[in-house]
């Protein structure tokens, strides 16, 4: 049976998915946002709120809790499917595809040449290599002061369950056999995916300073992939545009503000004097 092109899985997902509807904001987000504009305009000759502080400050919104993992989790795992994303999806299916026309040229070309990039790569992204430290930087994350380190570390274990749940499913759809015939789990390169989410996330937290150098150490991880000849360059392309679409959505999902739902409640009341029985109304919001 003949399996479908990696690009045109990834072109499919664009075309069978959801739209997922943005949250709702609440009023008080919308009016916080209102006067951080305002003061934007008034504060004359001062410079601009350091983006480093807004990001803080968005980071205090009760969305990144344990109590919030899960149904984080399930948003995380829908969300890849938003508008937002189309096109970058679009883009990584076109990479993709365009990449399946030089996979046997890039292999030759690294093959044998970085033999301890290769032996980096394969340490670097192992399901026990990435799993035991994205828990650990989670549990310490949780302990830590620092607002951007603690969304930092649970977005990437929210990244590193939703890209490990996507690379699977792809894995499984293509069963494209890996270049040095071991198995059928070659498309895409789950240690890929794994490095690209990570940077991505690093991007989003702690800007270029921090986010050009983790995509550095991604594309390495991918290029070692490919010397160590267990993916060709479609595999690493492919799983290069799932980390980076996991990633943004990971960072997207989890930064909304938690939606606050209005309650009404009636209770008991009576007048000043005690006398009379009636009935109050509390709405809570």
């Amino acid at each position: 049976m003949r399996r479908p092109a990696p690009h045109l899985l990834l072109a499919l997902l664009v075309c069978t998915a959801p739209q997922a509807k943005a949250a709702d904001v609440p009023a008080g987000g919308a009016a916080l946002a209102s006067l951080a504009d305002a003061d934007a305009v008034t504060l004359g000759d001062r410079p601009p709120i350091d983006s480093a502080k807004r990001l803080d400050r968005s980071l205090d919104d009760g969305r990144r809790t344990l109590s919030q993992f899960a149904p984080n989790l399930g948003r995380n795992v829908v969300g890849v499917f938003a508008r937002e994303n189309l096109r970058p999806l679009l883009a990584g299916a076109a990479f993709t595809g365009i990449a399946t026309r030089l996979d046997g040229g890039t292999a030759r070309a690294l093959r044998g040449r970085a033999e301890d990039l290769g032996e980096l790569g394969r340490q670097a992204g192992t399901a026990s290599t990435i799993g035991p430290l994205a828990l650990g930087l989670f549990v310490t994350g949780r302990a830590a002061s620092d607002p951007r380190f603690r969304g930092l570390t649970y977005d990437i274990a929210q990244a590193t369950i939703v890209t490990g749940l996507y690379t699977e499913i792809f894995k499984r759809a293509a069963s494209r056999e890996r270049p040095d015939g071991s198995d059928t789990r070659s498309f895409p390169s789950g240690h890929t995916s794994n490095a690209f989410a990570w940077a991505a996330l690093a991007q989003h937290h702690y800007g270029t300073r921090i986010g050009v150098p983790a995509y550095a150490v991604a594309g390495l991880v991918g290029l070692s992939r490919i010397e160590r000849d267990k993916h060709h360059l479609s595999d690493v392309v492919g799983g290069a545009a799932l980390g980076f679409i996991v990633g943004r959505t990971v960072a997207r999902e989890d930064g909304e503000p938690v939606r606050r739902e209005r309650r009404v409640s009636f209770v008991p009341m009576t007048d000043a004097n005690g006398a009379g029985l009636g009935a109050g109304v509390h709405v809570a919001f």
